[in-house]
């Protein structure tokens, strides 16, 4: 509404322009996302996601910026190192809330499956930081939160189980016990190909790499994505639900959510993510408890092939993920769904 209010009152492309550029520096973005392999017609291994998250607008410090909270800022005097200054360089805070749900593949057993996974549910919020330029990306994340019965999975499938007339799983009785949970996550990614004009139709290429330490989660990760379509927005990518992954906000001054009410892009996306996995607590079990446990696979690879619409200010994402098997004993790999969508406002 300011970019409509001042160029419907100056009249000119000048006070268009200044006040896209007021929103970029003042729009929040909103991320929901809801994953699922039912959109596969399964029911097992990683059954559901759901994240919430919110990434503020570009900041030039995170200690001055009186967008932040004083809470927040405060805070970050003791981050120095994200005080330093580059041309170029901008920041954003990122918040975010989510929960996943393992469950093994026979839902009428009520004891331990020895050579399926453990139950389990994680439930955890994330702080992370973004640098990024118009071509490269840093994140830094940390999340924290609980795994058991505290993470509230079993409640939560049974909601959604009832609600829809599915049976219901019978062995939560044996899902991990309760364990606090803490995750440190880096990753880096570089858009180091961009082909066509800003505006029409084009294509583009983002790599990425980095890493994750925790009783969560140990691993080293790396992979690309490729987008071809028309009004490519200029943030860096779309990703499922994982650690660094909110990247939909709008990463550079060419994005068609800040370019007016007609706004619209549509694009094809293709990524991959593999990962050597140190330490997984969902199939590796409780870290200072006897627990149920697998055998995981050390390396792990995820495909995806999906498309997006961008409609004024509104993302919407819908992929397919693939992925290999993930430990010893797995008779085949998973495949699920991922939808999302992200809002500036």
């Amino acid at each position: 509404m300011k970019s409509l209010f001042l160029c419907l009152l100056l009249l000119s492309g000048a006070a268009c322009a200044w006040g896209e550029e007021l929103f970029l520096q003042n729009g929040w973005t909103f991320n929901l996302y809801f994953e699922n392999d039912l959109f596969s017609e399964s029911d097992q291994d990683y059954t559901n996601g759901v994240k919430l998250s919110w990434v503020s607008p570009d900041l030039q410090s995170y200690v001055d910026d009186p967008r932040l909270p004083g809470w927040v800022r405060r805070a970050n005097k003791r981050l120095t190192f994200f005080h330093k200054n580059a041309d170029g360089l901008q920041r954003n805070l990122v918040i975010s809330l989510g929960q996943s749900i393992y469950t093994p593949k026979d839902l009428n057993r009520t004891d331990v499956i020895k050579d399926d996974r453990p139950y389990a549910g994680w439930l955890y919020m994330g702080f992370g930081f973004h640098s990024k330029t118009e071509d490269q990306l840093d994140s830094v994340e940390l999340n924290v939160g609980v795994v058991g019965p505290a993470s509230f999975a079993h409640e939560a499938q049974d909601f959604v189980h009832e609600l829809r007339g599915f049976e219901k799983f019978k062995g939560w009785d044996n899902q991990l016990s309760n364990e606090p949970g803490i995750a440190a996550v880096y990753e880096h990614k570089d858009k180091f190909m961009s082909m066509g004009s800003r505006g029409g139709f084009g294509a583009d290429a983002i790599t990425h790499f980095g890493g994750s330490l925790g009783n969560v989660a140990t691993y080293l990760n790396l992979g690309f994505e490729t987008r071809l379509g028309w009004n490519i927005p200029g943030d860096f990518g779309t990703s499922a639900i994982r650690p660094a992954g909110d990247n939909s906000a709008p990463g550079s001054r060419w994005d068609p959510r800040l370019s007016g009410k007609s706004a619209w892009g549509l694009h094809a996306f293709v990524s991959v993510d593999g990962r050597a996995v140190l330490h997984d607590i969902f199939l590796d079990g409780n870290t200072y408890k006897d627990s149920h446990s697998v055998d995981r696979e050390p390396l792990v690879a995820d495909a995806a092939a999906g498309v997006s619409l961008i409609y004024r200010r509104v993302k919407l994402s819908y992929a397919q993920i693939f992925r290999t098997r993930e430990f010893r004993g797995q008779k085949h790999g998973h495949s699920y769904g991922s939808l999302s969508m992200s809002w500036v406002y």
